[in-house]
């Protein structure tokens, strides 16, 4: 084991200790989004391998979602709220502007006054930005943490744009941190491009262009990506950036067994885990039933797979996209999953 982990075993573990999801019960079809883009569901399935998505109804916001999934990952680790000592979650679609998603969630929660609760905006990297963090938080003190990744893009999409508007969905996915015996969280890496920044966007609603009847007239609030140029970054950047890091960390080690991108696309995602030799049964995706869902992708995915995880095992969580940016963590799961076979799942994987 590389001498990162080492030192990770010697010190104050954080590991995983539960986790938790949260779709809305709103499915909509590759037909549905297909007819207003002028693509069929064929088209939609040979592209993306997307068959349909979740969006949220429009009395629900990000943080209803976040703090559901976060209700499900305390009761999945047996850890009550008035324990958590941090509640970070990820989104680049948070309810308002201000005050932070991560306030509505921790008072929905009932976490203690007085516990830091805040935003972390990487885009689709956003939840291993979160995790990061919150494990360099915690590590040494005992505490608990409650980290979410949850987006609704259904809001952000131009449904005339059949290079986004086909792609995504609405959810949310978290997890519970704590100490650990050993293992845990062994290493991470986070990584941004910012030349590459516009390739990625939602252009208008910021201070560089305010939200006005002109804006929406232009259609400047609906997000927007060069799907080819983002392609080109997954394979010059993100593949090479997913070899090193496995180097650096597990030179003496098979690779992780289990892989848990970020689920972009599910072609992008097919190329990607043969270049790096994983094999299919141990790539898990959700893409199929819930399409790309942000931030909310990663933990979302990782929920649905945990019962599929042994002591022991090793995963790799990969988030990358907006900024742009890349977000990876290695770690060693610990606690044994009891969670049976689970709604949305995809036969072979998770």
């Amino acid at each position: 084991m590389a001498s990162r982990a080492a030192a990770v075993r010697d010190a104050d573990a954080v590991g995983i200790l539960g986790t938790g999801s949260c779709l809305p019960g709103n499915v909509v079809t590759n037909d549905e989004v297909g007819a207003a883009a002028g693509v069929t569901d064929e088209w939609i399935t040979r592209k993306t391998a997307i068959r349909e998505r979740r969006w949220a109804k429009s009395d629900e916001v990000t943080s209803d979602l976040a703090a559901m999934a976060a209700r499900m990952a305390l009761d999945d680790a047996g850890v009550r709220a008035e324990d958590i000592a941090l509640v970070l979650v990820a989104t680049s679609t948070p309810d308002a502007p201000q005050p932070p998603t991560a306030t509505a969630v921790a008072a929905e929660l009932g976490v203690p006054a007085g516990t830091p609760a805040f935003d972390i905006n990487a885009v689709c990297s956003g939840f291993v930005f979160a995790l990061t963090t919150a494990e360099r938080m915690i590590r040494g003190t005992g505490a608990h943490a409650v980290v979410i990744g949850a987006d609704i893009y259904s809001r952000t999409l131009d449904p005339a744009d059949r290079r986004t508007v086909v792609l995504f969905g609405d959810g949310a996915g978290a997890v519970v941190l704590g100490p650990t015996m050993g293992g845990g969280v062994l290493a991470t890496q986070l990584a941004t491009f910012p030349e590459e920044r516009e390739l990625i966007r939602v252009p208008a609603g910021g201070s560089l262009i305010p939200a006005s009847p002109a804006s929406i007239e232009q259609g400047l609030h609906y997000f927007t990506m060069d799907g080819p140029a983002v392609r080109r970054f997954v394979e010059s950047r993100v593949g090479p950036l997913i070899r090193s890091f496995l180097d650096t960390h597990l030179p003496d080690r098979p690779r992780p067994p289990h892989f848990v991108p970020h689920q972009a696309n599910g072609r992008m995602i097919e190329t990607l885990a043969v270049d790096l030799g994983f094999l299919p049964e141990h790539t898990h995706t959700t893409v199929r039933c819930f399409g790309n869902t942000g931030a909310a992708s990663v933990p979302i995915t990782l929920d649905r797979a945990a019962a599929r995880f042994a002591p022991g095992d090793l995963v790799l969580l990969a988030g990358f996209g907006g900024g742009m940016a890349a977000g990876l963590a290695l770690i060693e799961w610990q606690a044994p999953y009891t969670k049976g076979a689970l709604a949305g799942a995809e036969p072979g994987h998770t």
